[in-house]
């Protein structure tokens, strides 16, 4: 009975803990109220958006770079190669909006195993400003995208960054990439800034030129198979920290996704993870209900308990207060997410486990590994 009842206390904690994290991200996610306006003095601003190939919403999210509500900045699009079909779409964009400085280049720099870093070195070494920004280019730009981010910035800052918001999700696999991107893995990251352990997330980084300077320039991003992981290390090692963006996290626009594709960056996502953090991701297990909902039934199975009664219950205490967290937030929430998020945790530990048996993964036809040797890139 003593392994019933401490089942049973893993079960309540894990609960507590979840609303707590809930609560924690509900503060440091909430929505601002109105746009920020631009400072007094603004600085001067580069944003530096990597193109391959054309996502869902690209025109949407390219031409939101041109919409923003700052006076003083610049767009420097960066492709690998010239027949990208990304290409003519930013050309024409440019072509339409002369009163901003916007520029295309074209070819990359192979300094590293990280494709989207050897188009960004270029992109990096042309900005005119000190204030850089690294924009994915699926992310859609709010008018007062930059001045969030300056915002952000503290004398101990080292990087500001935000992770995606999935939303505008077309069919059930893209709420699914809701349902691990919003109440999942944004809530997490608010919480482990909240606790002093900020990461970067490369969907929009804010870098002050000279933090990357004093540790070799952009190039020095190369030394994790991510930007993502060697910014953070990179800024820790200047005693500096990560902060997320203040008023919740930047959208990226969904539209249709696959099973496989969601599978596949989530399972990609892990991987790296494991390779770049391994001891902080080794606890990431117990951040779904799914060890929890295994602890409820043991306890209930030894207490003479309904088994399904007692799943039931863990699965509503966990559930009802992430959508709420959702709606209070106005993230996406519709019919379809209970069922994706039940998906998500039921995927989850398969995904965990995975993470730590496979080293080899694609992005956007570029084949890469976490091994130790170094990893094969192909250039399509």
């Amino acid at each position: 009975m003593a392994m019933a009842y401490a089942a049973a206390w893993f079960c309540f904690l894990s609960i507590f803990l979840n609303l707590v994290s809930l609560a924690i991200a509900a503060v440091r996610a909430r929505p601002r109220r109105k746009p920020l306006l631009p400072p007094g003095v603004a600085p001067g601003v580069s944003i530096v958006r990597p193109l391959c190939g054309l996502d869902n919403f690209c025109e949407e999210t390219l031409k939101s770079s041109f919409e923003l509500d700052y006076p003083s900045y610049e767009i420097i699009f960066c492709v690998a190669q010239a027949n990208d079909p990304a290409v003519p779409l930013a050309r024409r964009l440019i072509a339409r909006h002369p009163e901003r400085p916007a520029q295309l280049i074209i070819g990359d720099e192979k300094m590293s195993v990280n494709p989207k870093l050897n188009n960004c070195v270029r992109g990096w070494d042309k900005a005119r400003y000190d204030w850089i920004i690294l924009a994915d280019a699926n992310v859609l730009m709010p008018k007062d995208y930059i001045q969030r981010l300056l915002a952000s910035w503290r004398r101990r800052t080292g990087l500001v960054c935000s992770m995606p918001l999935g939303s505008h999700p077309r069919n059930f696999w893209a709420e699914l990439e809701c349902a691990f991107l919003n109440t999942f893995e944004a809530r997490w990251q608010f919480c482990a800034e909240a606790m002093g352990l900020g990461f970067a997330q490369g969907k929009s980084m804010l870098w002050r030129r000279e933090v990357l300077d004093k540790a070799g320039g952009i190039r020095a991003l190369s030394a994790e198979i991510i930007e993502d992981a060697a910014a953070t290390k990179l800024v820790r090692q200047q005693d500096l920290g990560v902060n997320l963006v203040t008023g919740g996290p930047f959208e990226q626009p969904l539209g249709f996704r696959t099973a496989t594709e969601v599978w596949m960056r989530q399972a990609r996502w892990a991987r790296t993870r494991r390779k770049t953090f391994p001891l902080y991701y080794a606890p990431e297990i117990f951040a779904g209900p799914f060890l929890s909902c295994l602890a409820a039934a043991y306890a209930a199975f030894h207490f003479g308990v309904n088994v399904p009664g007692a799943i039931l219950s863990v699965a509503l205490l966990w559930y009802a207060p992430e959508l709420l967290f959702a709606k209070a937030l106005k993230w996406h929430v519709s019919s379809a997410t209970p069922i994706a998020l039940v998906l998500r945790d039921l995927m989850f530990p398969v995904i965990y486990i995975d993470a730590w048996l496979t080293d080899d993964f694609a992005w956007r036809g570029h084949e890469m590994s976490v091994r130790e040797e170094e990893p094969s890139v192909e250039r399509g």
